[in-house]
């Protein structure tokens, strides 16, 4: 069994990448695939990188591989207002550490258009030197006034289209079932499935 090393310092990004994991890994039990792969977490600081988000991940990915020496898993998260053309995007993070959810949600005050969507960016390499490969998820909705209690970041004011819920209010195994990190975590799956037969 193969060791993959999830690069994040974040306890509730990795909260929901396990549990996707395990519901995941319960889905490839139940087809009897294999699946062999064990997950464990690594909080080590890596550069803030600036660009696209692809190749933030890249990067990332890049620089997590070179210090840990082995297969490395790294993720990137977007919200993307379609008013502002794609940003806060990769930028997220300062933009709700200064402003939190009901900031998010002032910033489109003035525009009719509220659409957003998020998206997850997965990169994995399999060490060192090793090539980049990227997968993603994405979820459409919009920026809603902040709602719900059950959250992490701007869980509050994101309201995924065709519910009329925030991923706030909404019990974990729903959200999971339709976020982008879920999306893109299918992704890396199929992947490790297809790379194992």
């Amino acid at each position: 069994m193969r060791t993959l090393k999830f690069v994040t310092g974040n306890a509730n990004k990795l909260a929901e990448v396990l549990y996707g994991f395990i519901f995941l890994v319960s889905q490839v039990i139940l087809f009897k695939v294999s699946f062999n792969f064990h997950v464990e977490n690594v909080n080590i600081d890596l550069p803030e990188y600036q660009g696209k988000p692809d190749e933030i991940a890249r990067l990332k990915c890049l620089a997590a591989a070179e210090r840990i020496n082995g297969p490395v898993i790294v993720e990137d998260t977007c919200l993307c207002f379609n008013a502002f053309g794609g940003l806060p995007g990769p930028y997220i993070k300062w933009f709700l550490k200064e402003l939190k959810p009901v900031g998010l949600y002032r910033l489109l005050s003035g525009f009719d258009d509220k659409t957003a969507y998020a998206l997850c960016t997965f990169a994995y390499c399999d060490g060192k030197g090793g090539e980049v490969k990227l997968f993603r998820g994405r979820t459409d909705g919009c920026i809603v006034e902040p709602r719900g209690e059950n959250y992490f970041g701007w869980d509050p004011c994101f309201q995924p289209d065709g519910y009329s819920q925030t991923y706030a209010e909404m019990d974990r195994k729903l959200k999971n079932s339709l976020s982008h990190r879920f999306k893109a975590l299918e992704q890396l799956k199929n992947f490790f499935i297809a790379e194992d037969s």
